[in-house]
């Protein structure tokens, strides 16, 4: 697999101004734990390789274990999760995959019920840049970083 192209060689402007909505969205108030369960779970769905390396890498530094990461695909099945992280997780599916499920009125309803008008509006936020940036890494064939050892010959 090799990249498309530098997106910040090419796109120092649009970049630095994702790289901006990030640094707000990691920032706003938000438990940075249920921001990273988001953001590993948006970046599951889409299949975002450069994404899962780097949020996993995160939430391990900020105490997440790795049962809850190993899980979280089953987040539904699994009592290791609150109740306001699984209304954060149905909304960050109903998001990513929302041309399918259209934002769900019962999905909107645990997330109400869990989170402020405010913070609604920040994890909506958060789950829309995390799609964008796994949009952008997808696409652009970003690659993680890989030691050398582990490397597929």
């Amino acid at each position: 697999m090799k990249p498309r192209l530098n997106l910040f060689k090419v796109g120092a402007a649009p970049m630095k101004a994702m790289l901006d909505l990030s640094d707000y969205v990691q920032n706003c108030g938000l438990e940075k734990s249920l921001m990273e369960l988001v953001k590993i779970r948006a970046s599951q769905i889409n299949g975002c390789a450069f994404c899962l390396h780097m949020h996993t890498r995160d939430a391990r530094a900020n105490g997440e274990t790795e049962e809850r990461i190993y899980l979280l695909d089953a987040w539904r099945e699994s009592p290791l999760y609150s109740d306001r992280e699984r209304a954060a997780l149905a909304w960050t599916e109903a998001l990513t995959s929302v041309a399918q499920s259209r934002a769900p009125d019962a999905d909107y309803g645990r997330l109400a019920a869990h989170f402020t008008e405010e913070e609604q509006v920040k994890l909506t936020l958060a789950i829309a840049t995390i799609n964008a940036w796994n949009q952008i890494n997808v696409g652009f064939r970003s690659i993680h970083p890989v030691r050398s050892s582990r490397a597929a010959a």
